[in-house]
């Protein structure tokens, strides 16, 4: 007999596919479905899940492939009996920063969907005054970052109140080019939305209020204030008919309810595939933002992701801004941030150092990280033999890196505490660089999540440390990088490898839907999810984190690794 309990979904509209997931009450998935671009949709010509145009650094991708995809990925799960009456709530997710150009025509449109046609042939094109939406990867806004910086008085100023100094990617960069760029195709857009809130759009039938965290992706929202920044509207409506007003306009409201039920689903889902007159639809947020939300991360636990690059997501309570990183507000809980540190250099660096090690000692065939883990491992922590040695502090950037903001190149460096000196080394080994790679990564982001580590006094003591550090991505399987990121970043109750599939984004939004639907009154995202979420073959403990006098002694030479930092900033 068919199952009737309910079921809740969430999406994600990442760069290279559409992704659905079910789950079920007590948060464990039941139907997953994924639509790939390039293959499923190859009549759109991208490639990995965008268009370029390396002459004015644009990256893009066209609209109408991401409609036809939901068309297509709800299709699929049709044609594999997936009881779309179930559905009693959907959220989502959409690659951050990305902006949608709604016309004037686009909200009756939505609102008087036919049932029997697609909807990528009832929307595209007339419901958008632009076909293309700027991609994340995008770099074209060099000169409007500069305008946005140069309006509020500088990277600092802007990130402390946006949460990030400019970025090309970001929307409000990019909106300035658009209409400098196309003033009379400006002119003619209604409305603006993030990635996010235009797929939330298609399933409410009327253009959707952007989430309060992924406005956080736009360099316009004074995060603190809780309302959009009117100098930095002015600078974003420069030369607009309407100036500030009509710019408001395009961007329309902020949900700033968390959980909100925003409206029932669109009649078209109702009667093309079989929907619940009454399932709800609650707000979609951000790529990052919906991927803590998969996570039992609670306030002042960190996530390691540990993939091509490497990136530190934490919830704080405490907002202190940085250029060198990021901060959100939270998507389900007021009076939290998200705090994201990214860094370009992550696995190719450490992979950089293996292979120069394995030069020297050629590891078996079948694990070709064992020379380079053993070699980690048996190294003492900063490869001091006693306290009084200087500790060897090595930076490793195979290609640029953006934090900081430096070439290329590999440096060493050789510091005594008890001096504060800092000075070059030379005759280091291969064998040397291989616990000084990991050490450096760990250090760096240590460096700049200390002041969002605000002191508790049921830690340690009282002590700026994590509570939980969780290893995520490929290199998380690796033990010599788990328990020396550990003992870096010091996590009171250890070091755990956190394993909740390959759809991360999808699930937290799901977890989203199910929590705005089923909660008891006054019942918080982290208390709901604790209370459902089974950590049985999610979540294993892979290392003590913690030691001390080891952690202690990382903390005396932060001082000198950011003056290594201030160093090769000035080559």
């Amino acid at each position: 007999m068919a199952s009737s309990s309910p079921l809740y979904l969430g999406l994600d509209l990442s760069t290279q596919q559409l992704k659905v997931l079910a789950c079920s009450s007590d948060l464990e998935p039941q139907h997953e479905e994924i639509i790939t671009f390039d293959t499923d949709l190859a009549h759109y010509n991208v490639t990995k899940g965008v268009h370029t145009n390396d002459d004015q650094h644009q990256v893009y991708a066209p609209v109408a492939m991401w409609i036809e995809a939901l068309d297509l990925i709800l299709t699929r799960m049709q044609a594999k009996g997936f009881d779309f009456s179930r559905v009693k709530g959907i959220s989502g997710a959409g690659q951050q920063h990305g902006s949608v150009y709604w016309s004037a025509e686009a909200e009756t449109i939505l609102a008087k969907l036919d049932a029997k046609q697609r909807l990528v042939e009832q929307l595209s094109p007339a419901a958008f005054s632009h076909p293309w939406s700027p991609n994340w990867q995008d770099h074209s806004t060099q000169a409007e970052c500069d305008t946005f910086e140069e309006s509020i008085g500088g990277a600092d100023a802007l990130a402390r109140l946006t949460g990030s100094k400019a970025h090309h990617r970001f929307t409000g960069p990019q909106i300035l080019r658009f209409h400098r760029r196309f003033p009379k195709v400006y002119e003619k857009t209604a409305r603006i939305s993030l990635v996010s809130s235009f797929l939330c759009s298609l399933f409410l039938g009327r253009i959707a209020p952007f989430d309060i965290s992924d406005v956080c992706g736009m360099n316009l929202w004074d995060i603190q204030g809780g309302k959009w920044d009117e100098t930095l509207l002015s600078t974003t409506a420069e030369g607009e008919p309407g100036g500030v007003d009509g710019l408001k306009a395009r961007l329309g409201p902020v949900e700033t309810e968390h959980g909100k039920h925003l409206g029932a689903v669109s009649p078209w889902f109702v009667e093309r595939f079989g929907f619940s007159a009454d399932c709800t639809i609650t707000p979609f947020t951000g790529d990052n933002p919906s991927t803590i939300l998969a996570l039992p991360l609670r306030p002042l636990d960190v996530i390691v992701s540990l993939g091509t690059s490497t990136t530190l997501l934490m919830s704080t309570p405490t907002y202190v801004s940085s250029p060198s990183y990021h901060m959100f507000n939270h998507p389900t809980t007021k009076g939290l941030y998200m705090f994201m540190l990214c860094y370009c250099n992550g696995a190719l660096a450490r992979e950089s150092v293996r292979d120069a090690l394995n030069k020297l000692r050629p590891p078996p065939a079948t694990d070709p990280w064992a020379s380079f883990n053993s070699t980690a491992l048996a190294t003492p922590p900063l490869g001091r033999s006693a306290p009084t040695d200087p500790a060897k502090l090595g930076i490793y950037f195979p290609i640029p890196e953006i934090v900081p903001n430096v070439k290329a190149g590999t440096w060493r460096f050789e510091y005594s505490t008890a001096e504060k000196q800092l000075t070059e080394a030379s005759g280091w080994s291969a064998g040397d660089d291989a616990r000084a790679i990991l050490e450096s990564q760990a250090l760096s982001m240590r460096m700049r999540a200390r002041p969002l580590l605000r002191p508790d006094a049921k830690v340690n003591g009282g002590k700026q440390q994590p509570h939980r550090v969780y290893v995520v991505g490929g290199a998380s399987r690796n033990q010599a990088i788990a328990e020396v990121v550990g003992e870096v970043l010091g996590g009171v109750e250890g070091v755990y490898r956190l394993d909740v599939g390959s759809n991360a984004c999808a699930l937290g939004a799901a977890y989203y839907a199910t929590w705005a639907l089923e909660r008891g009154v006054g019942e918080g995202f982290e208390e709901f999810v604790g209370a459902r979420w089974r950590e049985e073959g999610k979540v294993n403990r892979v290392a003590e984190g913690y030691t001390e006098g080891v952690w202690e002694a990382y903390g005396e030479v932060l001082e000198g690794f950011e003056e290594a930092e201030r160093r090769i900033g000035a080559k």
